[in-house]
């Protein structure tokens, strides 16, 4: 998971003047862009959780005074989706049994957190497309035909930040009317460049195509997608299993097929893939909270006998 670095000493910059200050939020900016990021590669998710909020924060800071900075923005969409991700939507779920109340406010936030990240996405592929924005409401083909493949980081976090905040609140009919761009803008990340990130955008289909069965999606596609992100990443993407035992395993009820995938989830060595070190774990985390979860999420009467 690519978060953001903190740069507690950065923070001089914003008392220089004005020209200067530039000069070093675009030097800012342009590090954090290049980098893969030590939170990427940390084995302790909670410490991560812990410091990402400030980094963030100094993202935001760091924009106000260059709004159009591309890594920035970028920065910021990737790092408000995959916070919102890895530490609030999925702390919800496991606080739901015991804390429904608290549950409740977290997901509320995520949503806030993904439409935030959105946002800066919508904002990065502006500064980098001019007039994006609103060809992708009234030509979106030919908006996304603009896109090229230095494009796709920011095309696959705006969809997948819209995706998800819809998936939190599929009520929201602002959301739902917007399903054929979120969509558009992942599979043009696909089109442009299929095997980035070991994959992510097939993981990101995997679930759309299994949760929009009534849209032409079906589990036969999400199958082709999750065997295409196993195959790009080497085995190495934990999150796909993941994805794959609650998308397609579980709606089918298919319990030995679940525990599998998420055993292989559990399998995945963390130091294999040390650049998404972090990612691995959270997602062996969430592995190993589903399995515990078996008995209620699947229709075993044997299983519920007291």
């Amino acid at each position: 998971m690519r978060l953001i670095e903190a740069f507690f000493p950065l923070c001089l910059a914003l008392l220089m003047g004005c020209s200067i200050r530039r000069v070093a939020v675009d030097r800012i900016g342009n590090a954090v862009a290049g980098s893969s990021g030590v939170y990427a590669s940390d084995d302790d998710p909670e410490l991560v959780r812990d410091a990402t909020p400030f980094a963030l924060k100094t993202v935001e800071g760091l924009l106000q005074e260059s709004p159009a900075h591309q890594g920035l923005l970028l920065s910021a969409c990737s790092g408000f989706t995959q916070y919102a991700h890895a530490f609030l939507q999925d702390e919800a779920d496991y606080a739901e049994a015991k804390d429904p109340e608290r549950a409740a406010e977290l997901r509320a936030r995520a949503k806030k957190l993904y439409l935030r990240a959105r946002g800066y996405g919508l904002r990065g592929l502006e500064a980098a497309l001019p007039g994006f924005g609103d060809q992708l409401r009234t030509a979106p083909d030919a908006a996304l035909a603009r896109a090229g493949r230095k494009q796709v980081p920011l095309l696959y976090y705006t969809a997948a930040a819209w995706a998800a905040a819809f998936a939190l609140d599929v009520s929201d009919s602002s959301l739902s009317v917007d399903q054929t761009l979120m969509e558009k803008l992942a599979r043009r990340a696909l089109a442009l460049d299929p095997a980035w990130e070991g994959g992510a955008v097939h993981e990101f289909l995997v679930a759309w195509e299994a949760g929009h069965a009534q849209a032409g999606g079906s589990a036969a596609k999400a199958r082709a997608h999750f065997q295409e992100a196993v195959r790009l990443s080497r085995g190495l993407r934990a999150s796909v299993y993941v994805t794959f035992a609650e998308a397609v395993a579980l709606e089918a009820q298919d319990r030995p097929g679940f525990t599998a995938l998420l055993g292989d989830a559990l399998r995945v060595d963390p130091d294999r893939d040390p650049a998404r070190r972090t990612a691995i774990l959270v997602a062996q985390r969430r592995a190993r909270w589903l399995l515990g979860r078996s008995g209620e999420l699947f229709n075993d009467p044997e299983e519920k006998q007291p």
